[in-house]
């Protein structure tokens, strides 16, 4: 039976639209003890992490580890444990060695299907990961796609039938890179680089000036999302 009706989820987002990151963060954890933040180590997770770790810093972190991440979001993680010290860091992985996934499917399944390579090593670890949860905290923004215009600061999941949070809806992205700024938090050096959306070291490129942010994901395809919020 879920903790939060989805009636009372509507109250929540209506009470919240206006309310801060950190108001926000402070009222999930309260209301919905079952609930952890979905850290990708993007400048968005990072902002998140920042907050939470001031707000419960025992409330559960977790992150996907695809086996193909690049190798500065792994410096990244062990960064954040050092800065933070997380209680409750959880790594998930997919069910699927990349040799495993080769035999099946093919070498390089990213290049040739990545609906299928995403579903794999993203979709079903989540899952998985979410099923033993009431919540869930991401670092969506409602200027990041189209898709995302409409998000609220809680809303119901129902594709993973359980609560999430969106305690960014109302920043820009400079208003990340402010905080980042100010507090001096860590993050991805490749952001630096032309960056502004870090994945899969096979899936992610970097965006030339006056391209969409998210174009430099899974360039070539009709995609830009990985199948987490969708």
């Amino acid at each position: 039976m879920a903790v939060v009706t989805e009636t009372e989820i509507t109250s929540l987002a209506r009470k919240y639209e206006t309310a801060s990151p950190k108001e926000i963060l402070a009222a999930a954890v309260q209301q919905i003890p079952n609930i952890a933040l979905a850290c990708s180590f993007g400048a968005e997770d990072m902002v998140l992490l920042d907050l939470l770790m001031q707000v419960s810093p025992s409330t559960k972190v977790f992150y996907l580890d695809t086996d193909v991440l690049f190798e500065e979001t792994y410096s990244l993680v062990e960064a954040a444990k050092a800065k933070y010290g997380i209680e409750n860091l959880i790594r998930v992985r997919p069910a699927a060695t990349l040799e495993q996934q080769a035999q099946e499917h093919g070498e390089a399944l990213w290049s040739s299907q990545p609906d299928l390579c995403c579903n794999i090593r993203k979709v079903q670890p989540l899952t998985q990961m979410l099923s033993t949860l009431d919540g869930w905290i991401t670092g969506i923004r409602r200027d990041q796609t189209s898709a995302r215009a409409n998000a609220q600061a809680f809303e119901h999941d129902a594709k993973f039938g359980i609560v999430k949070v969106n305690p960014l809806i109302l920043w820009t992205q400079e208003d990340v890179w402010q905080y980042i700024r100010d507090y001096e938090v860590p993050y991805n050096p490749l952001h630096d680089q032309g960056y502004p959306s870090i994945g899969c070291v096979h899936c992610t490129r970097p965006v030339k000036p006056g391209e969409d942010p998210r174009s430099g994901r899974w360039a070539g395809f009709q995609k830009t999302e990985c199948g987490l919020h969708k």
